[in-house]
């Protein structure tokens, strides 16, 4: 009987570890790109958001127009590039009730020297599907555009160092 039960294990086992992999590869662990093969640009993007904090507005314009903006706020810890244009942004975001920390995916496309995060149709974890941005960092601010689903609208705001 153990030994059918040691044999009925190794499956699970087998599963967990391939679930347990597949989701440390959808948030890029283990694989950032080596310092070394950074260029100016995008060391200068990981030094300038490290433990940062986005404080800012965005406005609903789509389906139907809410008037007025409405708070956000995001902490990042840090940011990693992976590999291609793949970034990984240690994020924490408040939002209404929703207190939540995650390592979040995006690509990081560049106009010249400025970033852009560019997602289109995006399965957030945690946060759900259909999550479209495009997002400029000039300096101390970042503005752009924002989807999920239905919904769309505005954003902006400035990028300061956190306060610990």
């Amino acid at each position: 009987m153990r030994k059918v039960l040691k044999l009925a294990l190794v499956p699970v086992l087998l599963a967990g570890a391939f679930a347990a992999g597949w989701g440390w590869d959808s948030i890029g662990g283990g694989r950032a790109a080596p310092p070394a093969s950074l260029s100016e640009r995008e060391r200068a993007f990981t030094e300038r958001m490290r433990g940062v904090v986005l404080d800012g507005r965005f406005t609903v314009e789509t389906p139907e127009r809410r008037p007025g903006f409405f708070e956000d706020r995001y902490e990042i810890a840090g940011v990693q590039k992976l590999d291609g244009d793949r970034w990984r942004f240690d994020a924490r975001l408040v939002y209404g009730d929703l207190d939540l920390t995650l390592p979040v995916v995006v690509p990081v496309l560049w106009a010249g020297e400025v970033p852009m995060i560019h997602l289109v149709d995006a399965n957030l974890p945690g946060l759900g599907e259909e999550f479209g941005a495009t997002v400029l960092f000039h300096g101390d601010h970042y503005a752009g555009t924002w989807s999920h689903g239905e919904v769309a609208g505005f954003m902006l705001g400035s990028v300061s160092r956190a306060m610990d």
